[in-house]
């Protein structure tokens, strides 16, 4: 199916990464979607939650675009720091959003914790706006623990420090997991499953 025939959703991010997995998770069951990045400006997430955020980035970008627009927030959400860094997973280690020095603060601040009390999840918040007005909101959880030290090339963000539950054998990082991997199973795709009866509008 070309570029031209298909219906273009734009997701609310400037991150490639995002919308690589954006697209590889949707053509699972929406082949007929194209995910168009966001050229527009950001707009300030002032939200305290991961809905709050999705809402704001979505609603900017169909404002700007006159797009349906989807918009994650996502980030780890971790027991023993009473749910922390949560929303303010990118910003965890200043405004930089420096992917490394937040994921070398999280270890640092659990240094002293060790299993079973690492336990973590990464939280994923879905925003669907429409240019009509019309607004959506589904959420998924993908319960894990933390490692105490990186491990994988793969993946990004706080991936090489995140262990999945349910793993049979050899536990691994997400960042040591295949991409087709982590889009099956992912935060993101478990929100994207209560997301897809939504779609069938656009």
């Amino acid at each position: 199916m070309t570029g031209a025939s298909r219906q273009r959703v734009v997701l609310a991010t400037h991150n490639t990464h995002k919308i690589t997995e954006f697209q590889a998770i949707i053509s699972a069951t929406r082949p007929d979607l194209e995910v168009v990045g966001y050229d527009g400006p950001e707009p300030v997430e002032d939200g305290v939650s991961f809905r709050e955020n999705a809402l704001i980035k979505a609603r900017a970008a169909s404002a700007h675009t006159g797009l349906p627009s989807l918009a994650d927030d996502s980030g780890i959400c971790v027991d023993a720091l009473g749910g922390a860094p949560g929303a303010f997973s990118a910003y965890w280690a200043g405004h930089a959003k420096d992917a490394a020095a937040n994921l070398r603060l999280l270890l640092d601040q659990l240094s002293d914790i060790s299993d079973p009390r690492r336990v973590a999840q990464f939280a994923c918040t879905i925003a669907l706006v429409h240019p009509s007005g019309t607004e959506h909101v589904v959420e998924g959880i993908w319960p894990g623990r933390l490692a105490v030290a990186a491990h994988g090339e793969g993946g990004f963000g706080y991936d090489p420090i995140f262990i999945p539950d349910g793993q049979a054998g050899s536990e691994r990082t997400v960042a040591e997991w295949s991409a087709a991997e982590k889009n099956a199973a992912s935060h993101r795709a478990r929100a994207f499953e209560s997301l897809v009866p939504l779609l069938s509008a656009l």
